[in-house]
């Protein structure tokens, strides 16, 4: 049963990841978490799944690690169609059920859409991803060019999730 979420519910929804893939014939689906660990998205015995307004909950019913991905067993998902049906769509949980952060710590999912600028006012775009090196993560901003800005102290100077924006230090030319 497809549910419309408020605004507000919207808002504290925290995308973790997203279906890539049915995997094999009994209802499994393949998830590429966006989590620190590869595994964390299983600490959540429910997900929401879906797009813009429409969400689903979900129970896990069973998962393990498959290489760089997840392979899940939703209960009521049972066979090939009904995973197909799944893919594309993003994994979410309820902010209220995720661990309370840091100051200067963020759910990648709350860095998207942020607009950049660097100290010298130069619009650099919205964020449209965010990835792992090993070393940092790399923020994607992407306006009348693509940027790949290093996630660390000495360059993002100022995140405001409540305005929208990020401030850098961060060169023009990169």
């Amino acid at each position: 049963m497809k549910q419309a979420l408020s605004e507000q519910a919207l808002s504290e929804m925290v995308i973790m990841g997203r279906i890539v893939a049915p995997y094999g014939i009994f209802g499994w689906v393949k998830v590429q978490p966006d989590t620190e660990m590869l595994d964390g998205l299983l600490d959540y015995p429910e997900w929401w799944l879906g797009r813009e307004n429409q969400w689903q909950k979900y129970e896990v019913e069973t998962a393990k690690v498959h290489s760089a991905t997840l392979l899940v067993k939703l209960k009521g998902v049972s066979d090939r169609d009904a995973a197909f049906a799944l893919k594309s769509k993003q994994v979410a949980v309820p902010r209220g059920q995720l661990p309370v952060l840091d100051d200067n710590e963020y759910y990648w999912s709350d860095l998207i859409g942020l607009q950049v600028t660097n100290l010298q006012g130069v619009d650099f775009g919205k964020i449209v991803d965010v990835f792992e090196t090993g070393a940092n993560d790399v923020l994607v901003a992407k306006g009348d060019r693509e940027r790949l800005i290093p996630f660390i102290d000495q360059v993002v100077l100022d995140v405001n999730r409540d305005a929208g924006t990020m401030q850098v230090d961060w060169d023009a030319e990169f």
